[in-house]
Formats: C-alpha cells, structure tokens, sequence
C-alpha cells in the first residue's frame, strides 16, 4: 500500500504543478545585445526577504506574548479565551448556512470487533464528502465518539496510519468517522483535467486551488474546517454517539485540522493534534512552507498562534503530539505547551494540557498513537488500555464509499466550481455599484474614479503610511554586464527597513555617485524576474530608449526578484515551484495582512518618490510579467508617473478566477480583489496616461 509522502518527497511531486508563469523568451532583435551563457544574473540580497519577515513575524508573535503576559488570574484567562475565540472566527469566518448533509451509507465490512459503514455526506450542497465510520460491536449504550482528520496521503483516510488510528480506537469502543480532505483520497478536484496540467493529490491540489480562492475572499481552510464541523454534525446523528463525550485528532495535515477545528466548534470535548503544532515564527526561521489551509488569513496581523486556536477550548483536556525529529520544530512545541500550560494553570485545569514527544520523525507513529488513545481514555474512562491493539490494514479500494473511489463519479461539485462562480457573482456585483460621478452635481466622473480606485489599492493593498524620501546606497560596480548603454550605476533605495528596491542607471557616461539632479523625463523599467539579465535580453528597453533618447533610464527590481531572489525553501533553484519561496512570502504576506503584490507596488512608489526628489518631473513607468501588476498599480496612485507601458501584462483577476488550471502565482494576487476592482479598471484609469499595452498574458500564463 503507499505511504504518506514525506514533506521532502511533496516539495519533489509538486514541483511541475501549473502555479508560476513563466514567458516566453523574446525573439532575437538586431538592436539588442544578447546575453552571455556565463553571466547569471546578479543577486546581492538573497536572505533580505526572509530576515524581513522574521521580524514582523517576531513583532506579530510578541504582540500576542505581550497578552499572554499580562494574565494573572481566572478571569484574565477567561476574557483571554473569549478573545482568541473572536479572533480565530475573523480568520475563518463566516462559515455558511447549514445544509441537510443527506447521508448515505453505501457499503459495510463486518470484521471480528468492529464494522466500518461506508458513507458519503454532502459538506455542501452536491460537495460530496467520503468517509469510513469505525463502529464498535458488543456496545451497550452511546460510545464516545472521534472525528479523524487525514494528513497528506494519496489515498487519503485509507493511509495505513491513518487507517491504524481510527481501527485502534474502534476496537478500543471509541466510534470513529475518518473523512477524506479536499484533494485525496476519494475527493480528487481535478480527475477531468488533462496531463500534464493536472495538479498532484494533497499539496499540488491545495495550492491550486486555494491560492485561487483567495481573488475570491474564500479561505481554503475554512473550507477544510468546513468539512471537519459537518464530519462532526454528521457523527452526532448516529445514536451510537455519547455527545459528552467527542473528540477530534489528525496528523500533519490532519493536526492542522484539528488544531483549528479545536478554536472553531466548542462541542469538542477532547483533542490530539499530532505533528503539527509548534508556532508561526519557528516555520518561517526554519524555512518550512505550509499549505494554504495551514496559513490563516490576518492571523499574524492579529497576534495569533498556534496554540491559540488549541486555548480557544480551554479548560477541555488537549494534548500536544510532537516528534523529536519532524520537520515541525519541537521546540516550538514546547512553547506551546508552555503557553497553555500557564494558561490552563490559570482556569484549575493545569492537568487537562499534555505534551506527549514521540521518538520518531514526522508521522502518526504507534508511540503517538498510543499516547492519543491514553488521553482520551483518561478523558472518558471508556478503556486502561496503554498499548495498541493488534491490526488489520485494509486495501484501498475496500474502503472507498464512491462506487469507483472518486466523487466525480457521484457529480460532485468542486471547489473550482465554486470560485467561478463566486468571481462571476463578484465582478456582477461590482459593475453594479461603480461609481457614477455624472449624476452627482459638480463632480467630474473621471475624478471620482480615479479617487474611489487610489483608495481601493490603498487598502487592499495594506499599504502603509510613508512619506519621507527614501535613503539609497550605492553599490559598488561588478563590472561590465552588457547593458544597452556602456555604464550603469546600481543603488539600493530603502523602500522601508531592511528593504531595498535595486535600481540601475544606464548612461553613455560612467557616473559612480549619487544620481545627478536633474528636471529630465526618466524612464523607470520594473522588471519581471531580473532588471540585470533583461537589461540584456529585452528588446523592448532598447526600444524605449530609442524612442526617448532625452530620457535618464532607471531599470529595478522590486523586493522578491532578480536582486533580492530568496535562496530559501531550498535555493534560489526552488524559486519558481509551488513550494518555492515566492510561494512562502507571499502566503505570510496574507496572514500578517500586508499582501507581497502590496509590498512589491510600495517599492515602486518609492523608487518613484526617489526620482521626483532628484528632480525628474516627468516619469515614463515600464514593466513586464510580474513587474507589471506592482507597476499598474503604483501607476495608478502616483502622479509622477506621466505615461505607462506594459508587457505581457495579466489581462485580468477574473480571468484567472475562471480558469481552472491557471499559470499565474500568489505573489501577484490581491486577497478578495473581485469584491473591489480587477486589473481592467486600473488598465481604464491609464489611458488617461497613455497606457500601450504589448503581448498581454492570459490567466493560462499564455499571449493572449
């Protein structure tokens, strides 16, 4: 049977998943020098992004120790809880009306000390769930109940470990529903789609997705959690069920689901999260990505961690299971037992809180098994068993409760379904109050939609209040790099503390101080993945340069590209996949509410800032690819900026909430945009400044 993949082995698997666009190469130009194989393109702040971060990560992480510090007695600790509660429903809230689940169970094995009903819900209206329900024979009355949540594995709740748990607790008299998560097992998203364009179960299925929900205002884990809460109302219908007595546990994944089901439905009355929790700032240090569901939106911004969401059911009993050698720092475990040790301490429940560190790397090893069963029987007084009983795995296809093993077969709905058809319902709604400056008296149109859209960017873009001029350093020259013009001086312009936005200046004279004042017109190129290598192989900058020869020429790259690439999650050769770095940054960016697209158009309004002070009254904005969403955006806002040009410029969010298999990445998505403006609007607001537009890129990553 196939093991749970390792994270190693995921990182590997998803890595040709369709999440990054990647342009075609330009054709060949006459007028444009070529690059030579042997010059890579510079990068002189690989590790700036990710010491960045860690520090607002240690600032959101201080906010909430600072509260935790400030508890002293029972009552502190309960408005502490109260608070935790509110904050984790911002994070996933609202969850829908609930639906009839319309259950059905669809087959049965008989074995010597359990059956296990095969059964199908629906989460959601024609969302089909599948799930195995683990019964206990010989029962006299109600049995405790558990609900299990799968960690990433192909075949989902049919994983040897996961199939081990839910067996272990039925021959234990514990009744136990095991459902299969969104993207395995039996829910695969994508079964119609095409090789290669289809995405890999768990990881590769999760990020596609998810990352396009967000254009939406959805969050995969609320969508995840979503499932978990109906798993529960559905174990609560069987009269099999003692409601006293209900617990949930996961692994990896699964622990992820437990530990935020845990802060989302006080009926839980125990919980084992296994080989998940520890906190926020342990996974950026280490460089681990995450899921999208493991990355609650805001949660940073609110000073939340881990073992919030785990006190949000403080005093019930809960216990921690770690791994001496996972990838999930134990250390960070500690910390989190430590919090709630304090604060069950507080609430006379000091002993309802456990750490339990099992000896193994990650996974749901029989030692954590084990120590999950003995917390639980403590908790309901159902068994003394210390050890697992004996087991028998079963085969996959014996446990699938769809006829053929997927819900496609059944007509199930999927989340891509969903999200078109939110995206269509969004964009619908905003056409619908867009702003009609011709029937207000005295107000020009076109004004009111210039300002109404400056503040939309404003705010979902989490911009922060800068005014001052930047400071810029000046970097030392490394040499000829073939550029179109025979010299170019490099500065690194502070866009706000420890962030430079790299910016060259091309001349035909060498010049190695400060730029020069000057009242010329500029041209500002942003890049799309390197200024330094397409200062090279672009033959568009040779043309814009041609065109304005007056011009000073000005090309940067924003934070997160050529310059500053990130070496981490594995090198800069990770870059690019779905679990690369940018991926990493830009999923942070979200939950500390300060979007990367956001960060990256704050770098371009600074570098623009640094022009006017030297004196260029008349800026031409350039940009392609990626460069070019950060670029519209600081177009739109700053008046510095006389004239845009763009290439290969995303035609819009909607097309990309449309597109099933789309090839653009989360570092350039706005969270809930459709609800506010889409790129169009921006590209309608340009014209006003003489907006060309060449080779725009579709939601698929291709000329359109």
């Amino acid at each position: 049977m196939p093991k749970p993949l390792t994270r190693r082995q995921w990182l590997a698997a998803t890595a040709a998943s369709p999440l990054a666009l990647h342009l075609p190469a330009p054709a060949p130009a006459g007028q444009a020098p070529q690059a030579p194989a042997a010059l890579p393109p510079l990068n002189r702040f690989p590790r700036m992004v990710q010491e960045f971060y860690v520090e607002q990560v240690r600032a959101a992480e201080k906010k909430g120790a600072d509260l935790r510090a400030a508890l002293k007695t029972k009552a502190d600790a309960t408005t502490y809880v109260r608070g935790v509660r509110e904050k984790i429903a911002r994070c996933f809230g609202p969850f829908p009306a609930k639906t009839p689940l319309n259950a059905k169970v669809t087959g049965t094995l008989d074995r010597d000390a359990y059956t296990v009903e095969k059964v199908v819900f629906e989460s959601r209206p024609q969302f089909f769930v599948t799930a195995n329900l683990y019964l206990p024979k010989g029962a006299k009355g109600p049995r405790p109940g558990v609900v299990g949540s799968c960690g990433h594995s192909d075949d989902g709740k049919a994983a040897p470990a996961y199939q081990s748990f839910a067996q272990g607790l039925a021959r234990l008299g514990y009744v136990c529903l095991i459902f299969d998560p969104i993207g395995q097992g039996e829910r695969s998203q994508y079964t119609h789609v095409e090789k290669p364009d289809r995405p890999r179960l768990g990881v590769g299925e999760h990020l596609l997705a998810g990352n396009q929900q967000f254009l939406v205002g959805e969050f995969f884990g609320s969508w995840r959690a979503w499932d978990g809460i109906r798993a529960l109302d559905y174990l609560l219908s069987r009269p099999e069920v003692d409601p006293k007595h209900v617990g949930i546990t996961g692994n990896s994944g699964g622990g992820t689901m437990t530990t935020w089901l845990c802060g989302l439905d006080q009926r839980w009355t125990m919980a084992a999260p296994s080989c998940f929790v520890t906190t926020f700032r342990r996974n950026l240090e280490n460089e681990l990505p995450a899921d999208t569901e493991q990355c609650p939106p805001h949660c940073l911004a609110l000073g939340l961690d881990h073992a919030d969401f785990l006190a949000a059911m403080a005093p019930k009993p809960v216990a921690i299971l770690a791994q001496e050698r996972d990838f999930f720092d134990v250390r960070g475990s500690e910390e989190a037992y430590r919090r709630l040790k304090h604060l069950y301490g507080l609430l006379g429940a000091e002993d309802n809180v456990k750490l339990h560190i099992g000896p193994q790397g990650h996974g749901y090893s029989v030692e954590n098994r084990e120590a999950m069963y003995q917390w639980f029987n403590r908790a309901t007084g159902i068994s003394d068993a210390k050890t697992e009983p004996k087991l028998t795995i079963e085969k996959e296809a014996d446990l699938w409760a769809a006829p053929k093993g997927q819900v496609s077969e059944l007509k199930s709905r999927t989340v891509f379904s969903f999200t078109k058809e939110m995206a269509q319902h969004e964009s619908a709604r905003r056409e619908r109050r867009a702003p009609e400056g011709d029937r207000i008296i005295g107000v020009d149109p076109q004004w009111l939609a210039i300002n109404t859209l400056k503040l939309l960017l404003l705010m979902h873009l989490g911009m922060p209040k800068v005014v001052s001029v930047p400071d810029a350093r000046i970097l030392r020259n490394v040499g000829n790099r073939k550029y179109p013009k025979p010299h170019a001086t490099s500065y690194a312009v502070e866009t706000e503390k420890g962030v430079f936005a790299v910016v060259y200046r091309l001349a035909d004279e060498a010049h190695i101080a400060r730029p020069p004042k000057t009242d010329a017109p500029a041209i500002l190129y942003v890049s799309h993945h390197s200024a330094d290598a397409e200062l090279r192989d672009e033959p568009l900058l040779v043309d814009v340069m041609k065109a304005e020869p007056k011009a000073t020429f000005y090309a940067m790259d924003v934070r997160g590209v050529g310059e500053s690439r990130p070496d981490t999650c594995g090198g800069t050769k990770e870059f690019l996949t779905p679990y690369g770095s940018d991926y990493f940054y830009a999923i942070h960016g979200i939950m500390l509410d300060r979007p990367y697209v956001g960060q990256k158009t704050l770098d371009v309004l600074r570098v623009l800032a640094w022009l006017t002070d030297i004196g260029h009254k008349e800026i031409h904005l350039v940009a392609k690819g990626w460069g070019a969403i950060p670029a519209t955006f600081a177009a739109v806002i700053s008046d510095a900026v006389k004239r845009v040009t763009l290439k290969n410029a995303l035609t819009s969010y909607r097309d990309v909430a449309m597109t099933e298999t789309y090839n653009w990445p989360l570092s350039s998505f706005v969270p809930a945009v459709l609800s506010a403006f889409d790129l169009p609007d921006c590209y309608k607001v340009l014209e006003a400044k003489g907006l060309e537009q060449t080779e725009p890129v579709g939601a698929n990553g291709k000329l359109t």
